[in-house]
């Protein structure tokens, strides 16, 4: 878990370092490990990281070849070292072995479309200095968080809501019908949050601010439709087994220790099974119980 915060004030205002300091400083429980800042004019992004993969040379923000993008991600990209040896072959030079280098060279590659080739979970933002443009990105499922809002002509983000209540602009109004939302479903769902003018990006959805204009599109969205034949029972069991031991060996790419939670469910029994299998080594598993029956 890492967190991310930022703005860019569209009125072309130069950024408080010390305002971004403030906000960053509101997630510090989300990454003990280190922070890092990038400022340029009126566009500040910082981040906060709890280092999991290249512990020595994964700090953020990173840069691309020429210094022109730059990004603060929070996540983990299953299939970056494939995506890695990738633009390796097509020219890029890379100068960390982290998942979020190969995001931001995607970028250079593809623009918009990098994420039709991540396979992972993760909230980034991402600014491109010679398109003077903010793009940012949540994954398919929305496993990561986050929350956005436009106040006295300046976009903000971050991974929880009270980092934006950390800059001036921002008021702690209560969103009514939110809160109706939370009374009838014990959550808030996207794009709304507790707060009045702080959304919650969905799911699969990007944010883009270019030439003064924000624009949220959706780039997927789940389908069942499929021209592959209906398989057999026996068939459908094999290739869930296959989905999921290669969903599990890709989450096991970790420079840190890895463990298993198991609940006592089916569900983390198959996780820790297959991570068995996986793994040349020894798998922890732990399981958490309460005093309390409720």
């Amino acid at each position: 878990m890492c967190g991310i915060t930022g703005f860019v004030n569209n009125s072309g205002e130069p950024v408080d370092r010390e305002i971004l300091e403030k906000m960053n400083c509101a997630i510090m429980h989300r990454g003990p490990d280190e922070d890092g800042f990038y400022i340029k004019d009126n566009v500040g992004l910082a981040m906060r990281r709890l280092s999991i993969i290249d512990l020595a040379g994964g700090q953020q923000p990173i840069r691309n070849s020429d210094g022109t993008k730059w990004i603060v991600y929070n996540g983990e990209i299953y299939n970056y070292q494939e995506l890695r040896r990738g633009l390796i072959e097509r020219g890029h030079q890379l100068y960390t072995n982290s998942d979020t280098e190969a995001v931001v060279h995607l970028y250079d590659e593809f623009g918009p479309d990098c994420l039709q080739h991540l396979r992972g979970m993760f909230a980034f933002a991402l600014w491109d200095d010679r398109r003077k443009r903010l793009f940012i990105a949540r994954d398919r499922f929305g496993e990561k968080p986050l929350y956005w809002g436009v106040f006295d002509r300046t976009l903000l983000f971050a991974s929880e809501p009270k980092v934006l209540l950390a800059h001036p602009a921002v008021r702690p109004n209560l969103n009514l019908n939110a809160l109706r939302q939370y009374l009838s479903f014990d959550y808030v769902p996207a794009p709304l949050s507790i707060y009045e003018g702080i959304s919650k990006l969905p799911a699969a959805h990007t944010i883009t601010l270019e030439d003064g204009h924000i624009k949220v599109e959706r780039y997927w969205k789940l389908s069942y439709k499929t021209r592959e034949p209906i398989p057999s029972v026996a068939d459908a069991a094999d290739q869930l087994r296959e989905l999921l031991a290669d969903a599990v060996r890709m989450r096991m790419v970790s420079d840190v220790p890895l463990g298993i939670l198991l609940s006592g469910g089916i569900d983390s029994s198959v996780v820790a099974a297959l991570a068995v299998r996986a793994s040349s080594e020894t798998v922890k598993t732990f399981s958490i119980s309460f005093a309390e029956s409720s």
